[in-house]
């Protein structure tokens, strides 16, 4: 999570892909959707956060708009292909510039503890987004496209991928939205009882 002064504004890096945690990026869609990506430099931050390079260089106006557009292309292709139905052609269209794009370049980094990943572009941002759109094209069109669920707390909207065992996560974490339940749960049958 980000250190932000406002909670809301942390960034989760908990569904299991890079791509889903960029969706997560607008909170709340479903009830009062807030922006976690106001400025450039939040995501400038985001980028650093997610582990996709350290220092994110320059962030400008113009790759947060395409970012914010990147965003909601995923988000609805996502869910089109999570409900059985076909994302709409101009979200196709916005995942696919973005995925062409030149992405991180892995590279191999010698550290005092041996060789280490490191990623490499000339202007970082549009090349992040690149590599958050290739991972949404490999889920959408993979296998684990059908382990992604929504959280089944009506106030969040996050995606997430269920690695659970028994494949039945309701829940974007426990930590999260799976206390609350809980904790509304016990609530709700202390009121029923007393």
């Amino acid at each position: 999570m980000s250190r932000s002064a406002d909670p809301r504004m942390a960034f989760p890096f908990i569904s299991g892909r890079v791509c889903l945690d960029f969706t997560a990026t607008l909170g709340k869609r479903h009830a009062a959707a807030f922006e976690r990506l106001p400025d450039p430099a939040a995501l400038g931050r985001w980028i650093a956060e997610a582990g996709l390079h350290p220092e994110p260089g320059e962030v400008t106006p113009s790759d947060l708009a395409q970012a914010r557009l990147l965003r909601e292309a995923l988000y609805r292709v996502v869910r089109a292909v999570m409900d059985g139905s076909m994302p709409d052609p101009s979200d196709i269209a916005e995942v696919n510039a973005a995925s062409g794009r030149p992405d991180l370049a892995p590279l191999l980094a010698l550290t005092d503890s041996g060789p280490a990943l490191r990623r490499q572009a000339a202007h970082v941002a549009p090349a992040a987004l690149a590599t958050v759109a290739r991972d949404a094209v490999m889920l959408v069109t993979g296998p684990l496209i059908e382990r992604v669920k929504e959280c089944a707390n009506p106030g969040c909207s996050l995606l997430f991928l269920d690695d659970s065992q028994a494949r039945r996560r309701r829940w974007c974490s426990m930590e999260r939205c799976g206390n609350l339940a809980k904790i509304a749960g016990y609530r709700s049958r202390s009121r029923a009882t007393h």
